[in-house]
């Protein structure tokens, strides 16, 4: 899902989160945030399916959050700021979160990050972004 038919939708590995993405993934959102509670955190940790269950999320939703597919919950409406909660529950840092969306290790990804993050070529849109063109 990388919200079609919309003027960002053709942005290389890009996902934006936008309103209609926030809609999607409310229920996984507030998930997340649930883990902000120890004793939520200890109920997941136990047993995370019943733990999900007791959310109306979506089954890919749920079978994304077990595996920790990352780039698949953005995919399916998760918020970074509110998927961390997952990783944290589960001890890693962020940057360890997000560097499971890309090819490197946690310690390259922080490297490339130091160096100031990607480099914006290959990452622009597909096609120019003129009124022209999208018209």
């Amino acid at each position: 899902m990388n919200n079609n038919n919309k003027p960002y939708s053709d942005i290389p590995g890009t996902t934006v989160f936008d309103g209609d993405m926030a809609r999607i993934g409310f229920h996984l959102n507030q998930f997340c945030m649930s883990l902000m509670q120890e004793s939520n955190r200890t109920a997941f940790k136990q047993n995370e399916r019943t733990y999900l269950d007791k959310w109306p999320m979506t089954e890919a939703q749920k079978c994304a959050v077990i595996a920790r597919d990352f780039s698949q919950l953005i995919a399916l409406g998760g918020n970074i700021y509110y998927l961390v909660k997952i990783s944290s529950s589960d001890g890693l840092s962020v940057a360890a979160a997000v560097s499971t969306m890309t090819n490197l290790s946690v310690d390259e990804y922080i490297d490339m990050m130091r160096r100031g993050g990607r480099s914006p070529e290959g990452n622009r849109y597909v096609v120019s972004n003129t009124s022209e063109e999208k018209q």
